[in-house]
């Protein structure tokens, strides 16, 4: 079988394995070093971006078998920052997201296609606004390596994806305010204890 280094984007390191068949291995993302970016056009003038931050999820990786690794996130819709108050407050209104203190965005793995060394498709259920959907995610490797200071494997990856908000009922203003929304996700994991 071919070895790769991704398995959905989220393969970690064969150093991280001891036995010939491997069960999949837990990981942790690294709240301080994982953020998802977003973009959308704003009336044509501007690009406006935002940022989640300091969230948690939870990646299972099985070396043997990358396509069944499996991966699960979720944030608290109110970290996200566009860095304007008064836009964030925006956001989070009725006129968008509509957010409670428990509104919450999750992404849960369905599947997994390995398409390269290095890369592969996540696809998932994304949830938010109480609107699930599925969503493909062009992931890529950065690296898997044994962490010089934590002196524990752990890895890095980017992906993107593209949305349209007024499928997750938040597309208000379209197509003034662009429906599409740019993702790019980078995160680092780290072996769970």
């Amino acid at each position: 079988m071919k070895r790769t280094l991704l398995a959905a984007g989220f393969a970690f390191a064969a150093a991280a394995a001891t036995s010939a068949v491997a069960a999949p291995e837990k990981y942790m993302l690294d709240a301080s070093h994982s953020q998802i970016l977003f973009s959308y056009n704003h009336l044509g003038y501007s690009t406006t971006w935002g940022m989640f931050s300091g969230f948690e999820g939870e990646i299972m990786f099985d070396q043997e078998e990358p396509a069944n690794s499996a991966v699960s996130v979720s944030m608290p819709l109110k970290s996200m920052w566009t860095g304007w108050e008064k836009r964030d407050a925006h956001l989070l209104s009725p006129d968008f997201f509509n957010a409670n203190d428990d509104s919450v965005v999750t992404f849960t793995s369905t599947g997994i296609e390995v398409t390269g060394e290095t890369t592969a498709n996540i696809t998932g259920d994304l949830s938010i606004n109480g609107v699930t959907k599925s969503v493909v995610l062009d992931a890529q490797l950065n690296t898997a390596s044994e962490h010089p200071m934590a002196n524990k494997p752990w890895a890095g990856f980017n992906a993107t994806t593209t949305l349209l908000r007024s499928d997750f009922d938040a597309g208000n203003f379209a197509p003034f305010v662009s429906d599409e929304v740019q993702v790019q996700i980078s995160v680092e994991a780290m072996k769970a204890e």
